[in-house]
């Protein structure tokens, strides 16, 4: 058969699902492939036999693996920060944020783990991807990001320094610091589970137990 290079050299057989749920049905199972096996390791065939339809619709609907891996990656930063950015920007008080962003976050990646080690070996091996990732987490292009954010988060912190209830630290830090306590041990879930000999369900109470302290054990450390 013809390799089909354009979505006008082939209309989906009848047969297909509409043409918005196959699109999906694609995109949902290269996620579970590239996520699993990292872009480099998928193949176009596992995620045509993962989604039931053969070859000629993947490129019917995304062309080249390439426009399917950038589909795939929007699709998997949008779960990476469920609502943070909102959180951050909101006018909670500090440690409301600080509480929700840890319950969003492990709430989030426990129904994902394996996204976060996706999302790292993906920035490092395609590192225009950034503004890509901060565009699908926010909506917004990445250098509107900080006066929404970052404004508000120093405000606060100022203000509770000069009340000497918390250390002083800037707000990139504050931000930074909360959320690789939330991600790092899904993004290092394997080697957590082999140095500390859990299996999964091991692991599983660990992050609940983490869900239940880790907000006041991050509170307590800006404390003087």
């Amino acid at each position: 058969m013809k390799r089909l290079t354009s979505r006008a050299a082939r209309r989906p057989d009848p047969a297909d699902a509409s043409d918005g749920e196959t699109e999906q049905r694609i995109l949902a199972a290269a996620h579970e492939v590239f996520v699993r096996r990292g872009t480099a390791g998928a193949r176009m065939q596992d995620i045509a036999t993962e989604a039931g339809v053969n070859q000629a619709l993947l490129h019917y609907y995304f062309r080249s693996k390439a426009r399917l891996s950038e589909a795939v990656f929007r699709r998997a930063a949008r779960q990476l920060f469920p609502r943070v950015i909102d959180v951050m920007a909101s006018d909670l008080e500090l440690e409301e944020k600080v509480e929700r962003v840890v319950a969003l976050e492990l709430d989030q990646l426990s129904k994902v783990p394996y996204l976060p080690a996706y999302i790292l070996s993906e920035l490092a091996h395609h590192a225009e991807r950034a503004p890509q990732l901060m565009s699908a987490l926010t909506g917004m292009a990445p250098d509107a990001i900080g006066p929404k954010v970052m404004a508000g988060l120093r405000r606060q912190i100022e203000g509770r320094v000069r009340a000497g209830t918390m250390h002083p630290v800037s707000p990139e830090q504050f931000l930074v610091n909360l959320l690789s306590l939330c991600i790092f041990p899904f993004a290092a879930r394997p080697m957590l589970m082999a140095v500390l000999g859990m299996d999964q369900h091991g692991f599983n109470r660990f992050i609940d137990r983490r869900r239940q302290e880790l907000a006041a054990f991050f509170l307590r450390s800006l404390r003087p």
